[in-house]
Parts: C-alpha cells; structure tokens; sequence
C-alpha cells in the first residue's frame, strides 16, 4: 500500500489505495473506459450502486431503467471492471469495484467541487 499525493485538489493523502504496475494501453482501451463513465445510463447505475450494492430488480426500480437494457448496461460495466458482481442464492448483486473505481469517484468528487464552474451556484 502506498500513500499518494494529489496536492492539486487539495487532497494531502489518500491511503490504502492499490498502486498497480502501468500496463501499456491502447487509446482504444481510454476510449472505451471513459465511454463507461460517460454513458447516462450506465452514470445512473454507477450513481445507484455508489450509495449500495444492489440485484438487478433493485437497480431497476432506482434507475427506472428497463431490465434488458440494465443487463446491457451492466454486462458493459462488468467488462471494464467497474461493477463487480457476487451471487447471493438466486440473485446476482452487483457492486462497485471497491479497489479503484469507488477512491477514482472520490477524487472526481472532490474534483467535481473545487474546480468545476457550473457546480458552483
């Protein structure tokens, strides 16, 4: 575990976060990471799960998001590893990937707040 420093949004140090080894990616693999985060459909299941874990009957009455197209949705997210999934009997609850997406969200968060002008009202 490493403590890193991200003086530029006022954020002195952000522990337990998992440093891992760059592996080379295309700009194809940033393209279709941050076409994930742009999505509004896939912003709304992100939005929903970053308050709890939820199956998709739940997700769908949150989102107010058809079940096929949550699936979809869902499948995408999973592919990236920003939803991680755990099956609970029958049902699948899915989460956010606890180790990077959710301190990545915390940052945007922060960032989201100190910088950008349209939030500021």
């Amino acid at each position: 575990m490493s403590e890193i420093s991200y003086k530029f949004l006022g954020i002195s140090k952000i522990k337990n976060i998992k440093i891992f080894k760059m592996k080379k990616c295309s700009g194809n693999t940033y393209h279709i990471f941050f076409r994930n985060l742009a999505n509004p459909v896939k912003t709304r299941i992100i939005s929903a799960l970053k308050e709890k874990e939820m199956c998709v009957n739940e997700l769908s009455k949150k989102t107010r998001i058809e079940q096929s197209k949550l699936s979809h949705a869902l499948s995408s997210l999973r592919n990236c590893n920003i939803v991680n999934v755990k099956q609970k009997g029958k049902e699948r609850i899915y989460h956010l990937n606890k180790n990077t997406i959710i301190p990545m969200l915390k940052i945007i968060d922060k960032h989201k707040c100190k910088f950008c002008k349209y939030n500021k009202k």
